[in-house]
């Protein structure tokens, strides 16, 4: 009988069996169940915030502190928007702002996340358990073992206990979002009204129409049918703020057959032999509204896909926007020269500046 010299244990018998048992398995390669034993869990290794009180209240100071820090960087962000504006288009400011707001939402970010992680690590309850499945179910029984887990939870994380933490989280939470809201209040109009701002752009009664960006004026002997010209107002490259009025003027100019052009009541003068100008910016969200389907006579909004019918005075044919594109009137000057007859009839851009 064979006998093992590292087990000391006979195992003629038992490789006979594997082998047999195995179809084939070569004999000392087969692992007898019986001789597994489960080891178990490792023992749980408590931290030193659950075993030395003091490390424990040092714990919650951090967190609390680093709370008290978040809060700390909100305000500081809040306070270099104010303390750096850049209304003045000044490089330096600009720098300055961009640098000082960033490092206080930066510390905002850092102190609330940093706090909630060593929360959790260092004072949050610690024991490990296996969480069995069972069928989720709605009835009493289970909405009654939510509300447990959920006081539980709330005894376990000390949240109710710990009031220093919980109402640091509470600040820092409050605050985090206002250099957000001061922010997003410093991208519209400062102490103006943006309805009146939209309802007047540069174009006024002789205005000449000319080529974007050349500033080049265009006689309409120069437009054939079927042709788009992308058109600013003269003097607009002249002028400080062109962007910003070129955002509200930019105008498309289309020349179609005039026996195509269904025309309304009341705009029998606002076109010149088939020759018409409409706005540039979609009603919808401000897009620039840049390509003409000369066989369909459509703009396209390539933003949101809102499509204006230039036959029908730019309707709304498809897509989000919800009114056509505003007419710019136009005529001919002595010199054969394009002109405007007035500024538009109506705000231009998106429709939500004429809320209320």
């Amino acid at each position: 009988m064979a006998h093992d010299e590292v087990s000391g244990h006979d195992t003629a018998a038992s490789d006979s069996s594997a082998v047999e048992t195995t179809r084939g398995t070569t004999a000392g390669t087969t692992v007898i169940a019986s001789d597994v034993v489960n080891p178990g869990e490792p023992p749980h290794r408590k931290r030193v915030t659950d075993v030395d009180p003091k490390a424990n209240k040092t714990a919650q100071r951090s967190v609390y502190t680093l709370f008290y820090l978040s809060i700390a960087g909100s305000v500081f962000a809040v306070a270099a928007y104010m303390a750096f504006p850049i209304e003045d288009g000044d490089p330096t400011a600009l720098r300055l702002n961009t640098l000082f707001i960033g490092i206080g939402i930066a510390l905002a970010l850092f102190g609330i996340g940093l706090a909630a992680v060593h929360w959790g690590k260092a004072l949050m309850y610690d024991k490990e358990g296996i969480d069995e499945r069972h069928p989720v179910r709605g009835t009493d029984a289970t909405r009654e073992r939510a509300v447990e887990i959920f006081e539980q939870a709330d005894k376990e994380s000390g949240f109710g206990r710990r009031t220093l933490i919980r109402n640091s989280l509470i600040g820092a939470l409050v605050a985090f979002p206002l250099p957000g809201l001061v922010l997003f209040r410093g991208l519209g109009p400062q102490n103006e009204d943006p309805v009146e701002l939209l309802s007047h752009t540069m174009w006024q009664k002789g205005s000449r129409l000319t080529l974007d960006p050349t500033g080049i004026p265009v006689k309409a002997a120069d437009i054939t049918i079927g042709s788009v010209f992308h058109i600013i107002p003269e003097g607009l490259n002249e002028r400080e703020d062109r962007l910003e009025q070129k955002a509200k003027a930019a105008v498309l100019l289309m020349r179609l057959n005039p026996d195509d052009l269904n025309i309304s009541p009341g705009r029998e003068g606002w076109s010149y032999d088939g020759i018409v100008a409409y706005s540039k910016i979609c009603t919808h969200v401000g897009c620039p509204v840049a390509l003409y389907e000369q066989q369909t006579h459509h703009l396209l909004c390539p933003c949101h896909q809102s499509t204006f019918d230039v036959v029908n005075e730019c309707e709304v044919i498809f897509g989000p926007a919800k009114r056509p594109l505003p007419q710019l009137p136009i005529e001919v000057d002595s010199e054969g020269y394009l002109v405007a007859k007035s500024d538009f009839n109506e705000p231009v851009g998106p429709s939500f500046w004429e809320r209320p």
